[in-house]
């Protein structure tokens, strides 16, 4: 399946996801809001959900002069890769991670945190930019930053609709006009999250190792990726990111510790995994 027709159906899948929770909410009149609402943010996250990510971890646009290093391996994967240079920036932060983001690769970005360009040598940050860039060359980005904004705003509204109902603000009403109530509502609170993460999921695993390939062709070896991820595994654990979940599957590795049933829900593959396909490509 093409990323355009994924990305059609992931936007399909989180809008019926919102418009069910407004009819559990306000019943018919609650759909017609939470449809239109749906629309909205469509179409809002399809033009500034990069932004959005890029904001919300403060990272700062850097320039040739500022990073030269970092400029200079960008150029050259680009080149190798045939894509235009995407805008660099630097998240200031201790943890070691990166993500890319964008609506195609005229508009994207790549993003790194202070704490990788201290933890990796250059043949590893090589290939954690190659891995970035080949998100951004099978256009993965927009995919994955839709997801985010859209997975973040329903895990929100069902936050607000857990507290709403624990404080009594679903009556009996509710129920006549269609609503289903405060027990339907507390149920629909809890599921709607763990949907919406189900639905990251889908679309997160199986690119990473894609990315993980193309990124380590764009490179001309695989060893420093794999020697990357391995550190980041690590690192990961010693300084997690303070990371909102909606995001996580952006990131080239999984930005929190977990454990326990929250492996079930990860929207990374195992870092072992993704190490060994690496060490045995020629």
């Amino acid at each position: 399946m093409g990323n355009q027709l994924k990305t059609a159906v992931l936007l399909g899948a989180l809008t019926a996801l919102i418009i069910v929770f407004g009819s559990a909410l306000g019943g018919s009149n609650g759909m017609m809001i939470a449809f239109i609402f749906a629309l909205g943010m469509n179409l809002f996250s399809y033009w500034f959900s990069d932004k959005i990510v890029l904001k919300m971890y403060s990272a700062r646009q850097v320039t040739e002069a500022e990073s030269p290093e970092l400029f200079t391996i960008v150029h050259r994967l680009t080149s190798a890769a045939g894509l235009p240079m995407p805008k660099l920036y630097i998240i200031p932060d201790d943890s070691a991670n990166a993500f890319a983001t964008g609506r195609n690769p005229e508009h994207a970005a790549v993003a790194v945190t202070q704490g990788i360009l201290q933890l990796l040598g250059p043949a590893e940050l090589e290939g954690v930019l190659a891995h970035e860039l080949a998100h951004v060359k099978n256009r993965d980005i927009l995919i994955g930053t839709v997801a985010a904004v859209l997975a973040g705003v329903i895990t929100y509204i069902a936050h607000m609709a857990q507290w709403g109902a624990m404080f009594g603000g679903f009556s009996r009403s509710d129920d006549d006009e269609g609503g289903g109530g405060i027990f339907g509502t507390l149920a629909l609170a809890i599921i709607a999250p763990i949907a919406a993460l189900i639905i990251q999921m889908a679309i997160s695993r199986s690119r990473e190792y894609l990315a993980d390939e193309s990124g380590a062709r764009f490179a001309g070896t695989s060893t420093g990726l794999a020697g990357a991820l391995e550190k980041l595994s690590s690192a990961s654990q010693r300084i997690p990111l303070d990371a909102n979940p909606a995001t996580a599957h952006m990131f080239i590795v999984k930005p929190f510790t977990g454990g326990g049933i929250m492996n079930l829900f990860s929207t990374h593959p195992p870092i072992e995994e993704r190490v060994r396909r690496l060490r045995e490509m020629r």
